[in-house]
Formats: C-alpha cells, structure tokens, sequence
C-alpha cells in the first residue's frame, strides 16, 4: 500500500522560507513521476512542481527560480525546498506520485491526476 505523508508546512511572513517533506512508503514501481500540488479554498487545485525517473524537473511559471524539487537518494522523500515565499503562495500542499504517467508535465498531471496522493500539509504566508 503506497503512502505519502507531507510535514514541513507553517507560517512565515514573506520574503521567508519554508521546506515540505514528503515521506513515501509502499513505493515498489521502477518508474515515477512525482510533484508537489497546493489548493486554496474555492479554488482548483494547481501544479506547483514535478519530477520524474530521469530527473527531470519541471515547475509553474508562477514559482520559477524560487522553488525547488528534489528527492533523498533512496527516492523515499520528496522535498520542495520554497524561498521568497509570498501571500499568494498560501495553500494546502500536497504531494502525489503516480508510476503510469509518462509524461510529468504540470499541464499532463493536471489533466491526466495522479494515482497517489498524500493529506497535505498547510501553509501561510503573511505580508
């Protein structure tokens, strides 16, 4: 049974820090694409950050060069480590793994899901 478990989530005023952990078990595939989502209340969930067995990361316009995704070498934990964070970075964020996905595109794994998900793990940013 797959499970994936964020922490790392909190509240720090903008221009601070936050890294998210994403601690995965049960995890047997060879292959993976991985990423980090966040939703806020009465909005769609949206992709924030991916990256797949090859290493390959890909992220939202709107976090470019201020995120970023990275795994432990055993591919047991995913971080997304988040620098100049801002209001608008304040959502519920969640990690999810599918093994099917070929392509981890942000735009591919918003339209086609992901098989796993974790409970998400909460963050705010105040100005």
């Amino acid at each position: 049974q797959v499970q994936l478990v964020e922490s790392g989530g909190g509240s720090v005023q903008a221009g601070g820090s936050l890294r998210l952990s994403c601690t995965i078990s049960g995890y047997t595939y060879t292959t993976y694409c991985m990423g980090w989502f966040r939703q806020t209340p009465g909005k769609e969930r949206e992709g924030v950050a991916t990256i797949d067995t090859d290493g390959r990361e890909i992220y939202a316009d709107s976090v470019k060069g201020r995120f970023t995704i990275t795994q432990d070498n055993g591919k047991t934990t995913l971080y997304l480590q988040m620098n100049s964070l801002k209001p608008e970075d304040t959502a519920m964020y969640y990690c999810a793994a599918d093994p099917y996905n070929v392509d981890c595109s942000i735009i591919a794994t918003m339209r086609y899901g992901m098989e796993y998900w974790g409970k998400g793990t909460p963050v705010t940013i105040s100005s």
